[in-house]
Order: structure tokens, then C-alpha cells, then sequence
């Protein structure tokens, strides 16, 4: 799950080396926090939220195989 997402912010993204990814892994589910180079913010997140709301689908049926709850942070 984790590389799944670094590769899609990667690709999204002027400053791909800066992308982190941290996962806290619980019973039932899983946090994702998302640190990108403070120009990049924007880019990930997009006009109205779309970019982010479009990862976090992928990431929902990614992990709906899984059968866990995973939720997707980004932080500054």
C-alpha cells in the first residue's frame, strides 16, 4: 500500500526525492502520513481537492482487498 501511493504522489510531484512516506499499522487499520516538499502541497491536494480525494480511492479499494480500514494524512 505504502509503495503504491509514494509511486502515484512521485509522479505527481517537481520534488519526487522529498516524498515520505510513515505507516502506523493498527488491528483493523492503517494510517498513511504523506510528507512532500511544501511547493508540492498544491500539487498533491489539487483544485477543489481532487487529486488527494482520487488517491484515497485507489487507496480505499486497494485496501478494501485487504480488508482494512487505511486512511491517507498529509502533512506539512
Amino acid at each position: 500500500m505504502k509503495d503504491l501511493i509514494k509511486h502515484i504522489v512521485q509522479t505527481m510531484v517537481d520534488e519526487p526525492e522529498e516524498v515520505e512516506i510513515s505507516e502506523i499499522e493498527g488491528d483493523q487499520s492503517t494510517v498513511l502520513k504523506l510528507r512532500v516538499a511544501k511547493a508540492d502541497i498544491g500539487k498533491v491536494i489539487g483544485k477543489k481537492g481532487r487529486n488527494v480525494r482520487a488517491i484515497r480511492t485507489i487507496l480505499s479499494a486497494a485496501s478494501a482487498k485487504e480488508k482494512k480500514h487505511t486512511v491517507l494524512e498529509i502533512l506539512e
